[in-house]
């Protein structure tokens, strides 16, 4: 199997830098007419897949919406991968795991392994406990030919204090704490085995579409080689635009994942085919 890189790149190339996020919020199971349970998220996810397929090349299902179901919501979840990724669809697990290394690498093998029940092609991860916390999540990602995004500027407010801090020490004493992991990243990237073959890594970064890269720390000007791939949330319902992706992004545009959920689900299962189509020739207008 080729890198996540090479298949990120090869999605790109197919349907575009569109990624439809799967969360089954109350609300909108509601919307649907489906039942707040395991068989209701079930049947999001899959009406949600069989919209996508054929049509875009990228999903992030976000696991909480699932694990609050227990077990049924798991087996859902469970369900859902598999069907998306037999669908020729890359899956993003947003699960933002995180933990000290033997934890992490159950973590890991739960989410990374081939043959797992969990089984993505890329994986959400949590820095703060230290990048170097994750080498071992990212050998083993490389081995098995995943991804993993990194989480590096979020959106949310309370996130900036940290992510904007600068470090004190340590080989990137001077950067802020977002910049510093996006370094970390592109150094990974650059010591894959094709890195010179490849225009992506296999490992990217989570930044806000709606987050200031410079005030972040970030410099929207220095691209890697390869590119590090960005998983971008907050298009659509949340207020950023695909027109202003060059202008947010800057040399990062080419690798950027452009994550929308909540405009294109509230749709509807009547309406969700049309949003999709929408928004797929909107992020082709709007490529890097």
């Amino acid at each position: 199997m080729a890198s996540f890189g090479t298949r990120l790149g090869e999605s790109f190339d197919r349907f575009g830098r569109l990624c439809v996020g799967i969360d089954p919020h109350a609300g909108l199971l509601d919307a649907w007419g489906l039942p707040a349970s395991g068989a209701g998220v079930r049947e999001f996810g899959l009406r949600v897949v069989d919209a996508m397929a054929g049509r875009v090349g990228i999903c992030k299902p976000q696991v909480a919406f699932f694990e609050r179901f227990g077990s049924a919501g798991i087996a859902a979840l469970e369900r859902v991968l598999a069907e998306a990724r037999g669908a020729g669809i890359l899956v993003i697990a947003d699960a933002k795991r995180g933990d000290i290394d033997s934890t992490m690498d159950a973590y890991a093998r739960a989410w990374l392994e081939p043959g797992s029940p969990l089984e993505a092609d890329a994986l959400t991860v949590n820095p703060y406990q230290g990048l170097g916390n994750l080498a071992p999540t990212h050998r083993l990602a490389e081995q098995h030919e995943k991804g993993l995004f990194v989480l590096a500027a979020t959106s949310n407010p309370e996130a900036a204090a940290i992510q904007r801090s600068v470090l004190q020490q340590g080989s990137r004493e001077g950067s802020t704490v977002a910049a510093a992991i996006c370094s970390g990243v592109a150094a990974w990237n650059a010591e894959e085995a094709d890195a010179g073959e490849q225009p992506f890594g296999s490992t990217g970064v989570v930044i806000g579409a709606t987050v200031d890269l410079r005030a972040a720390g970030i410099d929207p000007d220095a691209a890697s080689t390869p590119r590090t791939p960005v998983l971008a949330p907050g298009f659509g319902h949340q207020g950023a635009e695909l027109a202003d992706l060059q202008d947010t992004f800057g040399a990062w545009t080419a690798g950027v994942i452009a994550n929308e959920s909540r405009s294109i689900l509230a749709a509807g299962p009547d309406g969700i085919r049309d949003a999709i189509a929408r928004r797929v020739e909107a992020t082709a207008v709007s490529r890097g």
